[in-house]
């Protein structure tokens, strides 16, 4: 029985190392291909099935519940931000790398970093901290996917808000993230969080 197992694996390996022997170039070139074409499909509903607010609320229960009361969850045109409108960047390789930063909060979920309410809570101000300083490095681009300055008509703004984002928009130093912290979330008791 072992003799037998290490003869089909000694063919397999055989196979393995020298395909080109047991099987023309054209069909492991098409082998190739639609080996390739399954991973990219695979790979693409894996990255849009991670990027869902079921996804996303299973662990950030609490503050999921937070953007159910705001402007970007319900509103009188009916459009809604979700999750992953404001918090993954909609330009493939920047999605890719954010997509990566965040298994570290798949890990901290698992590890019991931020597990519970509580837990979670206590790390709000430097959890929000590290998604500010993402957004303000990359001027606030998810905000700028759906709010851009030359569609805003500054005449049916409030005098304040139309007076600020004129500023912003001659300056070019600010970007939104710079005064819309807590736009969609409770601002955390930023006391406690170190270099801010």
């Amino acid at each position: 029985m072992v003799a037998s197992l290490l003869a089909k694996l000694k063919v397999i390996w055989g196979v393995i190392r020298r395909p080109s022997v047991h099987y023309s170039l054209g069909f492991l070139t098409l082998g190739g291909f639609v080996a390739g074409i399954i991973f990219w499909g695979g790979f693409n509903v894996a990255l849009e099935a991670s990027s869902t607010e079921e996804f996303c609320s299973d662990c950030h229960q609490n503050v999921y519940h937070e953007l159910q009361s705001t402007i970007h969850y319900s509103n009188s045109s009916g459009v809604r931000a979700t999750c992953h409108d404001c918090h993954v960047p909609h330009k493939w390789t920047d999605k890719i790398a954010r997509k990566m930063q965040a298994s570290r909060e798949i890990y901290g979920q698992i590890i019991g970093t931020i597990d519970t309410p509580e837990k979670f809570e206590a790390r709000r101000g430097t959890l929000a901290k590290h998604e500010w300083k993402r957004l303000k490095a990359n001027d606030s681009q998810e905000c700028r996917d759906c709010h851009k300055f030359d569609s805003m008509d500054f005449t049916r703004q409030s005098t304040r808000a139309a007076q600020m984002h004129s500023t912003a928009l001659a300056s070019g130093e600010k970007t939104c993230i710079d005064c819309h912290k807590g736009i969609a979330h409770r601002l955390p008791d930023m006391a406690d969080v170190k270099d801010f």
